[in-house]
């Protein structure tokens, strides 16, 4: 009689030999083995895997140090095709290494169309099962995947997607092989930062970060950090929130010129807030910031202080539109509601001109 441990032991060494059994079939019917160039590689892909080119690719390379991914790892793959036992996928992390997900790994319901479930062409998260690095087979699976796994992998995926892209420039410009590059900034800088993303990033503020990395030339060195500078420099955000501010009581507009004096006063060294009026009641404050969320609180306490001071003259202070980041097209929808207002009180001061010289007129008459 089998105790706990070898229970477990069994049902493992059955799922393995089921697994195993699959994998047999799939390579019977000539399913599994490395992709026919023609139909799985991309074509501006070579069709010999990198790991074999007996020279080193000037723009294709694993993002990371290890040639193959852990067993329970998170990676990105494209689906190449669907087959019976199975999906055929690229490990696009991984230098576009093939990789197999069998029928029983796609869902955990019951299958009714796996068209629904997974499609050629589309970008999967999936999880590694196994990896026989000998044979280059490796194992994957969909359904042990969950919206929180997939969520920090397209991010790993798409940090690294970024540095890819500046690796392959430099590759290209230096006429380096886009691996050496790797070997001698990315990786290096994975293993201090987490990511060379992030890496590069705080490059732009501390250059000291590059004390740290052996350059091969002074030549490498200088294109990275330019095309550092271009691709990842933060762009400011312009913040902004619509408020109506008025006063009926005995100081009238210069109670509400004081109050948004006091909210230009919230300005700081970095961001710097900015009243503009529309047409009374409706004033537009804006601020522009590299931090989205410090832009928002500063146009909140803004706002605060306006509310503070109008109420004690007997006004009021109403926030049409809460502080938020706003686009090209919002301020061009704002320009033309300014250039409205503007018309329509030409065109009231003309009505009142109009009138007084027609008064003047029945005066002379008379």
């Amino acid at each position: 009689m089998l105790d706990d441990d070898g229970v477990r032991a069994d049902v493992s060494g059955r799922k393995q030999r089921s697994n195993a059994e699959k994998r047999a079939a799939a390579m019977a019917h000539g399913m599994w083995g490395p992709a026919p160039p023609s139909e799985y590689t991309p074509p501006h892909l070579p069709s010999t895997p990198s790991s074999l080119s007996p020279t080193m690719s000037l723009t294709n390379c694993r993002f990371y140090e290890e040639k193959y991914p852990e067993i329970d790892s998170f990676v990105m793959v494209n689906v190449k095709q669907i087959a019976e036992m199975g999906a055929y996928v690229k490990l696009l992390e991984y230098d576009n290494i093939d990789g197999m997900i069998l029928l029983s790994e796609l869902s955990r319901r019951r299958i009714r169309s796996i068209q629904k479930l997974i499609r050629v062409g589309r970008n999967e998260v999936v999880v590694v099962l196994r990896v026989d690095k000998e044979k280059g087979y490796i194992d994957l699976s969909k359904r042990r995947v969950s919206p929180e796994d997939i969520v920090k992998c397209e991010e790993r995926y798409n940090k690294g997607k970024v540095v890819h892209s500046i690796m392959r420039h430099v590759a290209e410009k230096t006429g380096t092989p886009i691996e050496d590059l790797y070997q001698d900034i990315g990786w290096p800088l994975n293993k201090k930062y987490g990511h060379a993303s992030d890496a590069f990033k705080l490059s732009i503020t501390n250059p000291d970060i590059w004390n740290e990395v052996t350059f091969k030339s002074d030549v490498i060195k200088d294109e990275l950090q330019s095309y550092i500078s271009k691709r990842l420099t933060p762009q400011p955000t312009k913040v902004r929130a619509d408020v109506e501010v008025a006063c009926f009581g005995y100081e009238g507009i210069d109670a509400v010129k004081t109050a948004l004096r006091t909210a230009e006063a919230k300005s700081t060294g970095e961001t710097q807030v900015k009243v503009k009026l529309v047409s009374p009641p409706l004033y537009v404050l804006t601020c522009q910031t590299l931090d989205k969320a410090i832009g928002i609180e500063v146009l909140k306490a803004a706002i605060k202080e306006i509310k503070a001071n109008i109420d004690g003259a007997g006004g009021s202070c109403v926030v049409k539109m809460e502080p938020k980041a706003v686009t090209e097209n919002d301020d061009a929808e704002l320009q033309k509601l300014m250039d409205q207002r503007e018309r329509e009180n030409q065109e009231i001061s003309g009505d009142e001109d109009d009138s007084e010289s027609d008064e003047g007129a029945v005066a002379a008459a008379e």
